[in-house]
């Protein structure tokens, strides 16, 4: 696929990109390049190939689940200005 300077300008414009003037046939050369890079891409076939999320089957090593601290809850509490209930209570801000 070959852009034409008049493409580049509109997508430039379009993606509030400045060009410069001189310099718009190399961006149409080298987005052309882009595109037919994309355009192979989509020709490889690709039947019978697991999508992967990662190119290296790795597994994430994950730490133990376990409880490193105690509930402090009532400690915090403590030194709260106002609470109810287990909950803290805040002044109101939306009337």
């Amino acid at each position: 696929m070959s852009l034409k300077p008049e493409q580049v300008r509109k997508v430039a414009f379009l993606a509030r990109l400045r060009l410069d003037e001189d310099r718009v046939p190399e961006y149409a050369n080298e987005l052309s390049g882009i595109l037919g890079l994309v355009d192979q891409l989509e020709r490889a076939d690709t039947d019978g190939v697991e999508p992967m999320a990662h190119p290296l089957d790795l597994a994430a090593r994950l730490r133990v689940d376990a409880v490193s601290e105690g509930d402090q809850r009532d400690a915090f509490q403590a030194i709260a200005p106002a609470t109810e209930g287990g909950l803290y209570l805040v002044p109101r801000v939306i009337e």
